[in-house]
């Protein structure tokens, strides 16, 4: 009964709200102890009390699929439906960035493709750091971000599969999106000359050191160098399996031929030889 969704909820994209999450992983969230504990009976303003105490996002870890809080909340607000106004203001929140994961996710779970574009991709100018929970227990960083380009453009966050979304041209095409204006347009217009002749050296100099430096610049040119390593390390473990391969066979075709070899001249000293 208590895992049921309440009586009034609206369909979300045609379905039960709660059975955009898999059944397996439902069924891992109602037989979890934070689910149990932590979100019966809660409701949408208790639901705030307790987005504010997470401490990292994530799915489901383990052998056994073991749920997150994150996920387990998520469920939660699947279930009692709060209002879109609710939604927004997780989003707006700028205090609690958890609490804003756990909205921006909600979004993009039961909104429309118009709302998700419009709500979601103010939150690319956040830059601030996300601890995640993976398949195997562990923590990594992350940034909100990064977290949310991955809600605008792969299929699966969180082991979830998101619904599908049309693409922002089309909705550009429509006249139902403002065409979109870059957060790093004046990062990215290096080389444009002032057109103020009179602009002193030192306030030149200034903005030069303010554009090499770049905060933005600084973490795009780190995954930048992260994706390099990864890919070379990726190239060197494969030709080492490569070259593994070849050594077996080579040592598997010496092996034959001498194995032949000595059935030639076990043949040959035969007395039973014509």
């Amino acid at each position: 009964m208590a895992n049921r969704t309440v009586k009034d909820a609206k369909t979300i994209h045609g379905t039960n709200p709660q059975y955009l999450i898999e059944k397996i992983i439902r069924s891992r969230i109602y037989d979890n102890k934070f689910w149990k504990e932590e979100c019966f009976a809660l409701s949408a303003e208790l639901l705030v009390d307790k987005a504010m105490l997470m401490r990292f996002i994530g799915g489901v870890f383990g052998g056994n699929i073991k749920p997150t809080p994150f996920l387990c909340l998520t469920l939660k607000m699947l279930q009692i439906q709060p209002e879109k106004d609710i939604i927004v203001e997780f989003i707006k929140n700028e205090e609690f960035k958890y609490v804003r994961a756990l909205g921006a996710f909600y979004m993009r779970l039961t909104g429309s493709s118009v709302d998700c574009y419009k709500y979601l991709e103010p939150l690319l100018a956040d830059s601030r750091k996300l601890r995640r929970q993976n398949r195997e227990g562990q923590f990594e960083l992350i940034y909100i971000d990064e977290f949310i380009d991955s809600l605008l453009r792969d299929e699966r966050v969180c082991d979830v599969i998101l619904p599908r979304i049309q693409s922002r041209h089309v909705l550009e095409e429509n006249n139902e999106l403002e065409p979109k204006v870059s957060i790093l347009e004046e990062d990215i217009e290096e080389g444009v000359e002032s057109s103020d002749e009179e602009e002193s050296t030192d306030k030149r100099r200034e903005k030069e050191h303010r554009n090499k430096h770049s905060p933005v610049k600084e973490k795009r040119r780190d995954r930048e160098r992260d994706k390099r390593n990864r890919d070379r390390d990726r190239d060197r473990d494969r030709r080492d399996r490569d070259r593994g391969d070849r050594r077996d066979r080579d040592r598997h075709r010496r092996s034959r031929s001498h194995d032949r070899e000595r059935s030639r001249r076990h043949r040959s000293r035969s007395p039973y030889r014509k």
